[in-house]
């Protein structure tokens, strides 16, 4: 993406928030690891949205005075010695070109210009990234800021802006979509790959070995997640990643796995027979699975209501229950089912931890829609998970190339 995207993120988020408001954002740290080694490094989401910078260390300020905005970027300062070590850093001028902010300057300048900022203003609202509406609880670098603004400046009036910024995250544009169809893309590939070369006796962490090669000959940097890699009754634990059984013959397996572009996450679930063929029971299982999948993308179209539409998953998930001979009233579903339908996609995998929040679908929301049935006494779990651009008068299936049907399926891994 180029600089106009985040220039035009910039804008609308500033003219969401009022007058005499300051909003700062960091672009974090690596965690440490152990002794002198490091976390690979993944910058704050927000950050990067209104930046497109992805390096650690940098700060953005934007404020907001008498209706007129301003912006102004601090970079890491300058070590030519550290550099012999770790590489280049960003200078001036290319945090400039890549973000759109003309006024670029390195930290050592930070706080003469943050107490010029706010220094002397009666009121004035600091918007940052806190991890928690209690910033106390968590130590991230915003909330560890935040405590010590309080402490030198108790007129400042300390907000999160995550209420914010997620109504504009949680709706893509065109260049985002984009990014996140070639994760898509790329995941299929990485998938199609596992169908062809499962077979029994394997290990969960060497068929997982496939997607990755798959996904490192495209040049895919990091993951939306761990890859679940579930064969058998693993499939029944949700977030299953220890990924060292053995593959056993006529036993399913599940994964659920993503490919990340630009730091733009795919998530796509499947479930299939590691020797290729479906017994009886485990097709009854898909199919039920599979037809509430089906459902739920169709009824997906502006104005509908988060919320009702997980009461409304959840008893169709009950009535395949009950079809099925697991249970005999729909209030025994959570025995076989225990989570909601999806979540919102996009820079983060639960994007903007929406997961859990209730919303409405509006047109460029990505969703993942993800039904599941998990039998942990027939050693069965089966999750299909698609994820679900929503248009102007319904939604389309960004991962409709992932085959799903049971004769599909079969006939690929022939």
């Amino acid at each position: 993406m180029n600089k106009d995207t985040y220039i035009e993120n910039r804008i609308k988020l500033m003219n969401s928030i009022e007058d005499n408001s300051v909003m700062i954002l960091f672009a974090g740290k690596p965690a440490k690891k152990t002794g002198d080694e490091f976390y690979q490094f993944t910058p704050d989401k927000n950050f990067y949205y209104l930046t497109g910078i992805q390096e650690d260390g940098h700060l953005v300020v934007l404020s907001k005075y008498n209706n007129i905005v301003s912006e102004k970027l601090f970079l890491t300062d300058l070590d030519l010695d550290k550099e012999m070590w770790s590489g280049k850093t960003l200078r001036d001028f290319e945090g400039k070109e890549i973000s759109g902010i003309n006024d670029v300057s390195y930290m050592k300048e930070f706080t003469s210009y943050l107490n010029a900022l706010i220094k002397g203003k009666e009121r004035v609202n600091l918007y940052l990234d806190l991890d928690r509406e209690e910033f106390e609880e968590s130590d991230s670098v915003s909330n560890r800021f935040a405590k010590e603004i309080v402490s030198k400046y108790p007129h400042i009036n300390i907000k999160n802006f995550t209420s914010i910024i997620a109504p504009l995250r949680m709706v893509k544009s065109e260049n985002e979509i984009k990014e996140m169809r070639k994760a898509i893309e790329i995941t299929i590939e990485g998938v199609k790959s596992l169908m062809k070369n499962v077979k029994a006796g394997m290990k969960e962490y060497e068929i997982e070995a496939y997607f990755d090669f798959e996904c490192k000959t495209r040049g895919v940097k990091d993951y939306a997640f761990r890859t679940i890699a579930a064969a058998g009754k693993n499939a029944t634990i949700l977030h299953y990643v220890d990924n060292n059984s053995e593959l056993k013959d006529g036993d399913l397996i599940l994964f659920d796995l993503g490919a990340q572009w630009n730091l733009y996450n795919a998530d796509i679930t499947r479930a299939f027979p590691i020797n290729g063929k479906f017994t009886q029971r485990q097709k009854e299982v898909y199919e039920a699975v599979l037809r509430v999948n089906k459902a739920v993308i169709e009824r997906i179209k502006p104005g509908v209501d988060s919320k009702e539409l997980n009461v409304w998953a959840k008893d169709l998930i009950a009535q395949e229950c009950i079809g099925l001979g697991l249970i005999k009233e729909k209030s025994e579903v959570n025995r076989y089912y225990w989570h909601k339908i999806g979540h919102s996609l996009g820079l983060d995998t639960h994007d903007l931890g929406i997961l859990g929040r209730e919303f409405t679908f509006a047109e460029g929301m990505v969703f993942t829609v993800e039904p599941g049935i998990y039998i942990a006494e027939e050693n069965i779990g089966i999750r299909i998970e698609d994820d679900i651009l929503v248009t102007k008068d319904g939604c389309e299936v960004l991962t409709k190339n992932m085959i799903k049907e049971i004769d599909e399926i079969e006939e690929f891994m022939k």
